[in-house]
């Protein structure tokens, strides 16, 4: 993929069964750093997200509040997509199954697997856990349930089958001839185990229950409910008509981010179904990791799940982007801590990047007239602390590249924690009586490394990285084609009084007990 290649995003499309938790959030958050980054970086790119709407799991639960199924979707789906705006997501589509584009896109996909005599239609006996929207073989139940602990129950009925048994190899070939197909590479081995223990035809429709998309010239049956979510990220861009400016630019998908629960179902369902259909299969899908919450499993029962909106009420929108994405390596199993969260804040952000900025800022306001100062020449040091400053880019692109998100976020802060050296080692303070131009070249110096900070930190941050620029004299957004030398702070630019940007987080106080 060249560097300035268009990109296509996707998020799992969330079922709604659920209000959105921390794991939504989270998977949504990683692909819309990724889409603000590539914007940032001159790319075009699609970033989609939405919901899934049917299945036999939905038709209950709406029976159950006593509203029809497509009312309680209309309902619950609004929530996914409130939260959109709530984590200053900046996606750029957002689809949901219940659609006449995504009915249309299926059922054109469905008749040209039937056309390529890849489905067939047969009878179903097994187990299959409606809570999961799964079928499970007899070897792979735990104590007579799910491996998922989800119950199961004993299923026979007509059904359409995809002639999933027959891509095996070919999956393997895809495997081995695109290495960076499914990642981290603990996943991949996975998927990869898993198929070549052999692969049986999939069961793709259901007569049981009513709510889905109606097979084509047979409408006794509904599509299997993964059948048609997957699918989704075929509709979002015009399927099927391959013609649209949007199928040619954007297709095949650049990454799927999903959560490791449902990562067979991307890296091998679906790119056996595009390979089945003559269609390109995705470049990459990448499978992350689950939250605890202060060292325990997240459940419902438990009552210990993690409410994102109540999260940005706590600590602020920006602090909860950065954490999210900067306390553990992505893939990795994470756990949300509010001793951890309060660290970020103060360490990272307050102490490191807040009070670099403050007290550079501030420096220059009481020193040099509240213009950017004038620098004289620059010494090895500076030129070195500029360097990194601009040739941070870099280092982003490759980690981001793997989603390595935290190493990305590690490699601003080592540019930021060198900043705060250079202050402490320059002393501009003390220059002020001894030298007063080279007072203001470290000054134009720290200014710049701010900006270049601000710059990169605004797909995490984009509300706090407007702020920053904003007391540089800048407008945002900033592209990252300004990180260079070219497009330095010009000296004698007024500048707004500095306002601190990140404060230190201050734990409540405990009302005091009689």
């Amino acid at each position: 993929m060249s560097e300035r290649a268009a990109i296509y995003l996707t998020t799992p499309i969330y079922y709604v069964n659920d209000v959105p938790h921390i794991g939504h959030a989270y998977t949504t958050l990683a692909v819309d750093m990724l889409a603000r980054f590539h914007r940032l970086d001159g790319r075009p790119v699609k970033f989609l997200t939405g919901t899934d709407e049917h299945g036999q799991k939905v038709e209950k639960a709406a029976a159950q509040r006593g509203l029809a199924p497509l009312a309680f979707c209309d309902e619950v789906s609004q929530a996914f997509r409130d939260l959109c705006p709530a984590m200053n997501y900046s996606n750029d589509d957002f689809i949901r199954t219940t659609e006449a584009r995504h009915v249309h896109a299926c059922q054109a996909l469905w008749q040209r697997l039937v056309e390529k005599d890849q489905i067939y239609l047969g009878a179903y006996k097994g187990w299959y856990s409606v809570r999961d929207e799964t079928y499970f073989a007899e070897d792979e139940l735990v104590d007579g349930k799910a491996p998922t602990g989800a119950p199961v129950e004993w299923v026979e009925e007509p059904s359409y089958f995809f002639r999933l048994s027959q891509w095996g190899d070919r999956l393997l070939q895809w495997y081995e001839d695109n290495p960076e197909c499914v990642a981290p590479r603990s996943r991949r081995n996975e998927v990869i185990s898993f198929v070549k223990r052999g692969l049986q035809d999939l069961s793709v429709s259901r007569t049981t229950f009513r709510w889905g998309i109606p097979v084509p010239g047979d409408p006794a049956h509904v599509m299997y409910v993964w059948v048609d979510a997957l699918t989704n990220y075929l509709s979002a861009v015009g399927y099927p008509d391959e013609s649209t400016d949007a199928y040619q630019l954007f297709w095949p998908a650049s990454l799927h981010m999903v959560g490791k629960d449902i990562l067979r179902f991307h890296a091998i369902i679906w790119p056996a179904m595009l390979m089945a259909a003559d269609l390109p299969p995705p470049q990459r899908v990448f499978a992350h990791g689950w939250w605890t919450n202060e060292g325990k499993k997240i459940s419902k029962s438990l009552g210990n799940t993690i409410d994102p909106l109540k999260l940005i009420d706590t600590y602020g929108l920006d602090p909860v982007r950065y954490f999210l994405l900067r306390e553990v390596p992505f893939g990795d199993d994470g756990d949300f801590s509010h001793a951890q969260m309060v660290r970020r804040i103060n360490a990272d952000l307050a102490n490191d990047l807040g009070n670099l900025a403050q007290r550079s800022l501030s420096m220059i306001a009481k020193n040099c007239g509240g213009v950017v100062p004038t620098p004289g020449p620059f010494t090895a040091t500076d030129q070195a602390l500029l360097e990194s400053a601009y040739g941070v880019l870099g280092t982003m692109r490759e980690h981001l590249a793997q989603q390595s998100f935290h190493r990305a976020l590690e490699a601003v802060w080592d540019v930021i924690s060198a900043a705060n050296r250079y202050v402490d080692e320059q002393a501009p303070w003390s220059l002020r009586k001894t030298d007063p131009p080279r007072m203001a070249t470290v000054l134009y110096v720290l200014a710049e490394v701010v900006r270049c900070a601000a710059v990169l930190v605004q797909p995490v941050m984009p509300d706090s990285a407007t702020k920053l620029l904003r007391q540089l004299g800048l407008d945002a957004p900033q592209q990252f084609d300004c990180l260079s030398a070219a497009a330095a702070l010009v000296p004698a630019t007024p500048l707004p009084a500095p306002q601190g940007v990140f404060p230190r987080w201050v734990e409540p106080a405990t009302p005091a007990t009689s």
